[in-house]
């Protein structure tokens, strides 16, 4: 069974994501799957590329599901996050959320994407028509209580 938060180089599988949480007992199982855009801030985007800090990232992948645990304790969650090139349509981040009441289970799920924007070390290098940026990663500290009540407004929003 895959570990419930990875950093990885493989293309994302969602269905063995939802396989590595327990849903005995659930209601309900969401999933949030992050693809790569064909356009971005007016430019025709050709392809991505995504660099992690793979040991810190990990650990703020741990911090986010111990966290959503924490705010919904009843919810399950997997979260596995690509790194290197990814091709216009090509899935670069998978959530999966099982829970007695989807209501949770959309909230988790959104609270984890929320956070990953905020406090995982992950870099994105966009390749545009003309040139290329790099996408300014995350940039709270995880024990940032602002941030995390913010990222909880958002998924309960």
């Amino acid at each position: 069974m895959a570990a419930l938060t990875a950093i990885t180089t493989a293309t994302l599988d969602t269905e063995a994501l939802v396989r590595t949480l327990d849903t005995t007992g659930v209601g309900a199982v969401t999933t949030f799957i992050g693809l790569v855009r064909d356009h971005n801030l007016g430019r025709r985007v050709l392809h991505l590329e995504y660099e992690a800090y793979d040991a810190l990232a990990l650990r703020g992948l741990d911090l986010i599901v111990t966290e959503a645990a924490a705010e919904w304790p009843a919810v399950r969650l997997a979260i596995h996050h690509r790194t290197g090139r990814m091709e216009i349509g090509e899935a670069s981040v998978a959530i999966a959320a099982a829970s007695p009441h989807r209501a949770d289970a959309f909230a988790a799920a959104r609270y984890a994407i929320e956070r990953i924007k905020q406090i995982v070390p992950i870099w994105k290098h966009e390749y545009f028509e003309g040139g290329d940026v790099w996408i300014e990663g995350a940039t709270a500290d995880p024990d940032n209580t602002e941030a995390r009540a913010h990222a909880r407004k958002l998924a309960c929003a």
